[in-house]
């Protein structure tokens, strides 16, 4: 099976989006849009993106009482995109109510463990949870496929530690992916997509890394390629 490569468009409007778009023309991508981009542009620019052949990953990171998420996954369930994440530190129950709000629809939901932002030390000091990192998203996505819920956002780290855990159906898509030349950024917990995918990755987030590329049609191309040797 073909392992996805979702480009993060965390650009600042929908104008933005489409020139990055324009070299890929004709090419069906994964295109994780989330918060900034889907909170200025909406619902109508997801059926754009849709309607250009484009496969969606809804990253909203949805994280509230069970009712209110469930709720919110009612109100987008019409979207019908591919993907949807929701925060497995929302709890049990709130997962079950996210899982059951899109029932019907081609729509998976996949589950934030421990953001690639976070590492131990911010875990245990400034969340205030002391346990090791790894054990934590372990946990966190054994809840999640208690719920029903498809798979998980892990770190490349955890990935293969959490298909050991809870089954090799459970999808895990990293990111925290940058290249072997690239800038770190603000994340903490990196890998290459070779190395992610060997660690167990069955998709990996790419943001950066091909949207500020000075060929980002080459970039992705390559990364695509290496992942599916």
């Amino acid at each position: 099976m073909t392992k996805p490569t979702f480009i993060a468009c965390d650009f600042k409007s929908r104008e933005e989006c489409i020139e990055f778009l324009q070299p890929f023309a004709g090419e069906s991508l994964y295109l994780k849009i989330g918060m900034e981009l889907f909170y200025r542009e909406g619902r109508e620019f997801v059926e754009a993106c849709q309607s250009m052949g484009h496969k969606i990953f809804l990253d909203l990171k949805l994280h509230d009482i069970p009712n209110t998420v469930g709720s919110a996954l009612k109100n987008l369930k019409d979207l019908n995109v591919d993907y949807i994440t929701i925060h497995a530190s929302g709890g049990y129950e709130m997962m079950s109510q996210a899982q059951l709000a899109i029932e019907g629809t081609k729509t998976k939901l996949l589950a934030v463990t421990v953001l690639t932002s976070i590492d131990q030390e911010i875990l245990s000091n400034e969340l205030m949870n002391p346990s090791p990192l790894k054990e934590v998203a372990l946990g966190l996505a054994a809840s999640a496929k208690r719920a029903g819920v498809a798979g998980c956002i892990c770190s490349a780290f955890e990935a293969q530690d959490i298909k050991n855990h809870v089954g090799e159906d459970f999808l895990c898509i990293t990111p925290g992916i940058r290249l072997a030349d690239g800038s770190v950024d603000d994340q903490k917990r990196i890998m290459t997509p070779t190395q992610a995918v060997a660690n167990g990755a069955d998709g990996i987030v790419v943001g950066r890394a091909i949207t500020k590329s000075e060929t980002p049609y080459e970039t992705y191309m390559s990364i695509k390629e290496s992942i599916n040797e």
